[in-house]
C-alpha cells in the first residue's frame, strides 16, 4: 500500500542530521507494516496532481497555525476535500489534524490555556493512552462528520474520526523523548512555559502508546473501502 506523506512543515536543522526530518519520523513509526512511502513537501508547493497518486494519505505537523496566511494552505485545504470526496483516506497529525477539520468546516484557533508539551493522557474510549504532544493550536468546532475518538480534560478533541475517510490526532506518536527533548533545546525558548518544560522533562524514559497509534493507523489504511468513481 503506497502512502503519501504531505509534509507541512520541517524539523529544526540542528536535529535533521541525528533524528531525522517528519517524513523520516512517520516512516520509522510505520515500519514494517507492508506500506511504502512517497513524501510531497507541500509547505514548499509541492503537490501531487491527482487525490488517487496514493493509496493513503498523511498529513504531518507544522510550526504554522492553520488558520494562519500562508501560500500551502489554502491548496491543502482543497487537496484534503478532494481526497475526502473521494474516499481515498486521510490521517492526520498535529497540524495534519487541525487543517482536515478546518479544511470540512471545523474551527482551529490558539487556545488561550496555552500548550501541552511532552508526555500527555488520553482517553479514547475508556482506554488511557500516553503520548508526546507538542502544540498550543487546538479544534474547537467539529466539522460535519467527524466524532470524538480521544480527548483529555485540556484537549476536547484530542483524536476525531469521520467515518472511514479520514482520522486525526492531535498528538505526535511519531515524537521520540530525544525529539522532544530537542524541541525544548531549540524552539521552546521564550514561548513553552518553564513549568511545562520541567513536567515534560519528568516524564522523559516512561513508555508510551506510539506503537498503538502505529496500529490504529495501519487498521484505519488498510481497512476495506471503495474510492469514488472519477477521483482526481
Amino acid at each position: 500500500m503506497r502512502i503519501g506523506i504531505l509534509q507541512c512543515g520541517q524539523s529544526p536543522d540542528v536535529l535533521k542530521a541525528s533524528l531525522g526530518d517528519y517524513p523520516d519520523m512517520f516512516t520509522r513509526l510505520l515500519a514494517d507494516r507492508g506500506f511504502e512511502f512517497q513524501n510531497w513537501h507541500v509547505e514548499a508547493m509541492q503537490f501531487p496532481e491527482h487525490v488517487t497518486d496514493a493509496d493513503g494519505w498523511l498529513i504531518t505537523g507544522s510550526r504554522w497555525g492553520a488558520y494562519e496566511d500562508h501560500e500551502f494552505i489554502p491548496p491543502l485545504e482543497d487537496f484534503i476535500r478532494r481526497a475526502y470526496e473521494a474516499r481515498v483516506p486521510l490521517v492526520g497529525i498535529c497540524f495534519g489534524h487541525q487543517v482536515i477539520a478546518q479544511a470540512l468546516g471545523g474551527k482551529v484557533i490558539k487556545h488561550p490555556d496555552g500548550w501541552a508539551v511532552g508526555a500527555q493522557d488520553y482517553d479514547f474510549g475508556g482506554e488511557k493512552i500516553v503520548l508526546n504532544a507538542w502544540h498550543q493550536d487546538q479544534v474547537v468546532s467539529l466539522p460535519e462528520g467527524a466524532e470524538v475518538a480521544g480527548r483529555n480534560a485540556f484537549c476536547e478533541n484530542a483524536a476525531l474520526i469521520y467515518s472511514d475517510r479520514a482520522y486525526s490526532v492531535q498528538a505526535h506518536p511519531e515524537f521520540d523523548d530525544a525529539f522532544v527533548q530537542g524541541l525544548i533545546d531549540h524552539r521552546a525558548k521564550g514561548k513553552v512555559p518553564p513549568e511545562l518544560l520541567d513536567a515534560a522533562k519528568a516524564r522523559m524514559g516512561q513508555s508510551n502508546d506510539s506503537p498503538l497509534l502505529a496500529e490504529q493507523i495501519e487498521a484505519f489504511f488498510k481497512q476495506p473501502r471503495a474510492i469514488a468513481k472519477g477521483a482526481a
